[in-house]
This record gives C-alpha cells, sequence and structure tokens, in this order.
C-alpha cells in the first residue's frame, strides 16, 4: 500500500519548506493552565495547540487527564486564537466527544497503536461519523515494530482517511540510556523508504524526556528532513501534573525554534558530489571486504566440521567484541554503532558456517 494519494495534514498554516510545529501542554490541567500557555504560544507564532484531555496511564492512581470538559477549554482556545487544536483519542468515545467539539487534528498514543482492535475501533467511528477528511496521526508503537506502526496506518487509510502522518516519539528501552526513549532513527527512516508520501512529526519530548534534549533533537529531526515537530510547553513546567521534566516555557520553545536550521537539499556543490563519489567508494571497498571476511568464515566452517568443533564460541566472540568497540571508540565512533555492526557480522558468519555444515551433511545423507 502505497499511500499515494495522501492530502496534507493542515493546508495554508505552514510556511513553504518550513516544518510544521505542533504545541502544548502534556495535559490539559485548568482552564487557566491551558489558555494561559496557548495564548504565549499563539503569540510565538504557534499555529497549532496541542494537549492531552485522555491520557492512559501504565498503573491506576495517576493523573488519567481532565476529561470532556477540556474540550470546551480547546474550543476557547480556538475562537480566542485562531489555532488549530489537537487532541489524542485512544476509543470510540474519545473520537466522539472531539468531533462534537470541533476538535481540528487526532492522534493516537503509542499505547493505542499497539492496540489493533483499539486502532480499527477509532477507524470505524470516523468513517461512520462521515469525519474522514479530519487529520489522524499515528505515533510509533512503545516498542520497535514498524510493521504495527503500518498496519495502524492502514487502518484508517483502509477506512477512507486521507489526512494521516505519523509521530515518532522514540521506543522503550531497558537499559541505561541519555534518552526516555532513544531515537532509534533507522526505524522511521524506513518507514519513509516504505511510505515516502508520508509525512512524519518528530516528538522530542517523550523521545528525550529532559528539557535539555528537546532542542537538540529538534535540530536532528530537521537535519534529516523529517516534516514536523510536536513539543510538550507548559506556562509553568515544575508545576505540571504529569510529564513535568520534558516540557519547556512557550518563551523558550520560541527560542528553540528561532535557533533551528532548516537545510536545503538544492545547495549541492561540486565538493558535496565528490565527497559522496568518496563514500560509494568506500561502500564498495566495504562490500568487498565483507565477501571477503565470509570466504573466511566458511573455511573456518569447514574446519570446525572436519574437527566436530562447536560453530559459536562464546570466549572469542566476547573478546573481539571488549576489542574492537574499544578500539572504534578510539577512533571517535559510538559504542553502540559499533556493537550492531558486529553483531550483523558475526550473525551473518554464523549463518555461512552453518550452511556449509549443511551442505555437507546433506551431500553425506545423499551418498549413503
Amino acid at each position: 500500500m502505497a499511500f499515494e494519494d495522501l492530502k496534507p495534514i493542515v493546508e495554508g498554516f505552514e510556511e513553504e519548506n518550513a516544518p510544521l510545529i505542533m504545541a502544548g501542554p502534556c495535559s490539559a490541567e485548568t482552564e487557566e493552565q491551558t489558555l494561559t500557555t496557548a495564548r504565549q504560544l499563539a503569540r510565538g507564532g504557534v499555529k497549532i495547540f496541542r494537549a492531552g484531555i485522555w491520557k492512559p496511564r501504565t498503573k491506576p492512581g495517576g493523573f488519567e487527564g481532565i476529561g470532556k470538559e477540556g474540550l470546551a477549554w480547546l474550543k476557547k482556545i480556538k475562537e480566542e486564537t485562531g489555532m488549530k487544536v489537537a487532541t489524542e483519542v485512544a476509543m470510540r468515545s474519545h473520537v466522539l466527544d472531539a468531533l462534537e467539539a470541533g476538535v481540528d487534528i487526532l492522534w493516537i498514543g503509542a499505547r493505542t497503536t499497539a492496540n489493533p482492535f483499539a486502532v480499527q475501533e477509532i477507524a470505524d467511528t470516523l468513517q461512520e461519523a462521515g469525519a474522514t477528511d479530519i487529520p489522524v496521526l499515528v505515533k510509533n508503537p512503545v516498542n520497535p515494530d514498524i510493521e504495527l506502526w503500518i498496519g495502524a496506518l492502514e487502518r484508517l487509510y483502509n477506512a477512507g482517511l486521507r489526512r494521516l502522518g505519523a509521530i515518532h516519539r522514540g521506543f522503550s528501552f531497558y537499559g541505561k540510556s541519555i534518552y526516555r526513549n532513544p531515537p532509534q532513527w533507522h526505524i522511521p527512516i524506513e518507514l519513509h523508504r516504505r511510505l515516502p508520501n508520508l509525512p512524519i512529526v518528530i516528538d522530542p519530548s517523550h523521545m528525550g524526556g529532559k528539557r535539555e534534549l528537546v532542542g537538540p533533537l529538534c535540530q536532528q529531526a530537521l537535519d534529516m528532513k523529517f516534516d514536523g515537530l510536536m513539543v510538550e510547553s507548559h506556562c509553568t513546567p515544575d508545576e505540571a501534573w504529569s510529564d513535568k521534566n520534558q516540557q519547556v516555557t512557550p518563551e523558550v520553545l520560541k527560542f528553540i525554534l528561532s535557533s533551528l536550521v532548516v537545510r536545503s537539499e538544492n545547495q549541492e556543490t561540486e565538493n558535496l558530489q565528490n565527497l559522496r563519489q568518496q563514500i560509494d567508494r568506500v561502500d564498495n571497498d566495504l562490500l568487498e571486504l565483507f565477501n571477503r571476511r565470509m570466504e573466511i568464515a566458511r573455511k573456518i566452517g569447514k574446519y570446525k566440521k572436519d574437527h566436530s568443533m562447536p560453530v559459536v564460541q562464546e570466549g572469542r566472540y566476547n573478546d573481539l567484541m571488549r576489542s574492537r568497540v574499544g578500539e572504534a571508540v578510539l577512533m571517535g565512533m559510538s559504542a553502540d554503532f559499533m556493537k550492531t555492526v558486529l553483531q550483523a557480522i558475526h550473525e551473518e558468519s554464523v549463518r555461512q558456517q552453518l550452511e556449509i555444515l549443511s551442505e555437507q551433511t546433506d551431500s553425506t545423507e545423499t551418498e549413503e
């Protein structure tokens, strides 16, 4: 499914070549907090206000959103500031209430995206309500499952929606990381490769989890030519009822946005073309080196077969990982990057060796 007939998420609200900007608090908490934040953001040039009305929580007892009452505040923001308003929906009743209140843009959260039944219910509700022209953005699922992400988008597309977009908010990670939800940029890049017409908005707030990471992540998103930003902004973030550490004030957000560099694809020079040609030559050299390495792996597989040795020898693998990763770090490369490369090389080497053993076994069986 190529999504070739998608329409713009919104029309007339973004400047040419400028990213789509959506901003507002994690949660609409009180009427005063919501309207104050919206007014400050509007003065800073933000044209789309986002706020959570219903907030899914991992455990009961936390603040789960102000509920339907907050929709009246969004309506008041539209009337007073002229901003479009957006909120998250997770079930049929949310969709119907949001449509009745005149909400302009809906998004589906990471937990809901992971539930195909819930996404289908949202798609069916929009179709039955005749609201297939409303923009709907789909956050990536909590875990890095691109098929589940695409599947959610397809359910909406099959229901007749054409103003679709994705939100990349990072993925859950069990371990140490500077990010709350590490970006794993290769996944949204693959989503863009498979669905090139689909706009992708980046959520640096959930990705970073800390307000000091919001600015750098915004710039990274633009450097990779993603289409927009959804940033959490609160008039008094230290007093926020949810996710206070990742929210910035409207004033700070204005500074971040004014500091961003939007790079043009048309500014190629002869020097850049020469550098890209050098990259191509190095890539060809890498392919040749990988081929030579796998030839040696196949010879090792034959030797292990002849001498009844196991294919995987953990001690040597661990020693190689430590030494190679250490050398890569000294050369200025990321340890995580080199671990990923070495693991991939090791897995392919094991596959090649097992293939050799299998061929020999098949040959023996044939002779018998």
